[in-house]
C-alpha cells in the first residue's frame, strides 16, 4: 500500500484471484486465500490475530507483512435531529496528522435499511463552486481497501448490516475509475458483504469517457449525474468540468448508459438561489429531461462557510418542482439529513484540516 521497501502488503484491496496468487507465492496452500478473504470481507477482521482458522505462524506473518486496517476514526458526529452519523477518518498509510489525508463518510438510517455514503478520493480536483470537497484540491485517490474500509468500519461500529452504498462523498468516483470498478465488484461479491448492485449508487459530475466505459461493465448499479444546470453556460459557471465535457456530450453519454444497461439515470440538481432556480431554469430543465426514463433529485444547496451560495426558500423550491412536473418529470426534493453536523460534503474534513494547519502555524 505504501512506498518503499518496508511497505506492507494491502491484502484488503485484493480480490480472490489476487489473494490466491499472493498466498501460493509465499508457499501457502491456495485455500488459505479463501479463508483470509472471508475474514476480511465477511467477518470484517482488521487484525490477523482474529483469524483463528489460520495457523498461528501464518497469522503472525500476516501481521508483520500486511496492512489490514486502512483507516483510523478521528471523529464521529451524530445528528440530534435524525440520527445521521458523520465519520471523519485518517488514512493510515500516511502521516496521521497530515491534514490533506482525511476523508468523510456518512451513515443514514432509513426504513429500508442502513445506507453509507463513502468518499472515493481525499479531496477533489473537479472544482465545483458550491462544494466544500473541492476546496484545497485533490490530495490523492483512495485505494480499494480504503473505500471498502469505510463501509466495513461503520458496519462494525453500529453492529448492523449495511444494505445500501452511495459513492457520493468527497471526490469524483469516475476520476478513480479502476479502483471504483474493483470496489463495486468486491462490495457486491457473494463471498463478501454481498450488497446488491441495485443498492449501489455512483455519482459523477460527467466524466464522459468513463461513463461509456462504465456502461460496458453492465453493472446493475444506479448512475447519478451531478447536473446542476440546464444549459452549458450556467453549468460552466458552477462546474469547471463543463469546459472539458460539454452538457450535450454528457447527456448523450447518459443516454448511451441507459441504452446499454437498462438502468434509469438519476439526475442531481442543487438548487442555488439566484444561480439556477428561476422559472426559466425550470422550463429549460424540463425540456432537457422530457421523455427520458429518469429521476430528478432537487437538492437545496448546503451552505458552505467559504462560499456565498444560499438555498432558495421552501415556496420557491416547491414552485420549481411543480414547473418540472408539468413536463412529466419524475422529481423529488431530497430530504435534508444531518444539517446540524457539518452536513455538506467536505465540511468536517475542511474544518479539521484547518484546525491542524492553525496549530502548526500554517494558517
Amino acid at each position: 500500500m505504501g512506498q518503499g521497501e518496508n511497505a506492507k502488503v494491502d491484502l484488503t484491496s485484493m480480490n480472490i484471484e489476487e489473494l490466491t496468487g499472493y498466498f501460493t507465492g509465499i508457499g501457502e496452500k491456495a485455500f488459505r486465500a479463501k479463508q483470509v478473504y472471508q475474514w476480511l470481507h465477511q467477518k470484517l477482521a482488521t487484525d490477523s490475530g482474529e483469524m483463528t482458522s489460520l495457523p498461528v505462524d501464518l497469522r503472525e506473518r500476516i501481521g508483520r507483512q500486511c496492512q489490514l486496517d486502512t483507516l483510523k476514526q478521528v471523529e464521529c458526529q451524530v445528528s440530534k435531529q435524525d440520527g445521521t452519523r458523520k465519520y471523519l477518518f485518517a488514512l493510515l498509510n500516511k502521516e496521521p496528522n497530515a491534514a490533506a489525508y482525511f476523508i468523510e463518510s456518512v451513515l443514514m438510517k432509513y426504513k429500508f435499511g442502513n445506507s453509507v455514503c463513502i468518499s472515493s478520493q481525499a479531496g477533489c480536483r473537479m472544482g465545483c463552486k458550491f462544494c466544500a470537497s473541492a476546496i484545497g484540491g485533490l490530495s490523492r485517490s483512495l485505494h480499494v481497501s480504503e473505500m471498502l474500509g469505510q463501509v466495513y468500519h461503520i458496519s462494525r461500529d453500529i453492529g448492523e448490516r449495511i444494505s445500501h452504498v452511495v459513492v457520493m462523498g468527497t471526490g469524483e468516483p469516475l476520476d478513480n475509475y479502476e479502483n471504483l470498478i474493483k470496489f463495486i465488484e468486491m462490495i457486491s461479491d457473494e463471498k463478501g458483504l454481498n450488497i446488491s448492485q441495485r443498492n449501489i449508487t455512483v455519482s459523477t459530475c460527467g466524466i464522459v469517457p468513463n461513463i461509456y466505459r462504465l456502461a460496458e461493465k453492465k453493472f446493475q448499479i444506479t448512475l447519478a449525474l451531478s447536473l446542476h444546470a440546464a444549459s452549458q453556460e450556467t453549468r460552466l459557471s458552477l462546474m469547471p468540468v463543463a469546459q472539458k465535457y460539454k452538457l450535450p456530450d454528457v447527456m448523450k453519454a447518459c443516454d448511451a448508459y441507459f441504452a446499454k444497461t437498462g438502468r434509469r439515470i438519476t439526475y442531481e440538481y442543487s438548487l442555488v438561489h439566484g444561480q439556477n432556480d428561476t422559472k426559466e431554469d425550470a422550463a429549460k430543465l424540463g425540456a432537457l429531461l422530457k421523455g427520458k426514463n429518469c429521476h430528478l433529485n432537487l437538492i437545496p444547496v448546503n451552505p458552505v462557510r467559504e462560499r456565498s451560495y444560499k438555498q432558495p426558500g421552501a415556496s420557491d423550491m416547491a414552485a420549481f418542482k411543480k414547473e418540472l412536473e408539468k413536463n412529466g418529470i419524475n422529481v423529488t426534493i431530497r430530504r435534508e439529513l444531518g444539517r446540524d453536523i457539518d452536513g455538506a460534503c467536505g465540511q468536517l474534513r475542511k474544518r479539521y484540516s484547518k484546525a491542524i494547519s492553525a496549530a502548526r502555524g500554517l494558517d
